[in-house]
């Protein structure tokens, strides 16, 4: 398992801080990790502390720098939108292929580091105009870590997520809940998704604790 694609049922959902807490448990536990958010909008380059990036980098004890964030986040937006709308505010466009590249090579280049992947917003959310953060999981054949928030329509958005990520042929290794906004609680939101997801692993994350053991769902 040279890579594991991090996938969300939408946006602010808590993808960067599950992931994150992956990371520090791996470290802690002997293990050689990288992590890459190839694309990221709503980045304030003048203020980069706080993004999503410079989260990774400080998970994986690295100092925020423009070279640091330009290997693990080459794509940068600051419109808080889809890439690819983002990227037209600016005159630029995202190239799909490009960025599909770029998450090949840097896991590659990874060698026996276990690569975490990031995708940016949802999991049908565009990447450029034709395709979607799908066709990146798709294209990198990872297995995929499905992050889901406990607020209200949870439970909705993650069983779409799901069907859509199996119809794809992607193995959905788990779904992790986190805490992100008012609903129906971690625990409650995670039973009704676990009632009805058979064969995947469901798993809660409180914002406060160790992603230690959420190891064990991932296999890892």
């Amino acid at each position: 398992m040279p890579a594991i694609f991090v996938a969300g049922t939408g946006t602010d959902v808590g993808k960067t801080y599950v992931t994150a807490a992956l990371l520090r448990a791996l470290i802690a536990g002997g293990r050689i990790v990288e992590a890459l958010k190839p694309v990221v909008s709503g980045f304030d380059e003048v203020a980069p502390a706080g993004s999503d990036p410079a989260v990774l980098l400080a998970a994986l004890g690295r100092e925020v720098t423009p070279e640091a964030l330009g290997r693990i986040s080459p794509w940068r937006y600051a419109a808080p939108l889809a890439p690819n709308q983002a990227a037209a505010l600016e005159g630029r466009r995202v190239d799909a292929e490009a960025v599909i590249g770029f998450c090949h090579a840097g896991i590659v280049a990874a060698g026996e580091a276990l690569t975490f992947v990031e995708s940016a917003g949802g999991i049908m959310s565009p990447l450029d105009d034709r395709l979607t953060m799908l066709d990146l999981a798709r294209a990198l054949n990872a297995p995929v870590l499905l992050v889901a928030g406990a607020y209200l329509g949870t439970i909705s958005h993650t069983l779409a997520a799901v069907e859509v990520i199996r119809a794809a042929g992607l193995d959905l290794r788990a779904v992790i809940v986190n805490e992100d906004g008012p609903g129906p609680g971690l625990n409650q939101a995670a039973d009704e998704i676990a009632s009805r997801v058979l064969g995947v692993a469901v798993a809660t994350l409180a914002r406060d604790a160790s992603g230690a053991a959420l190891l064990a769902y991932l296999g890892i």
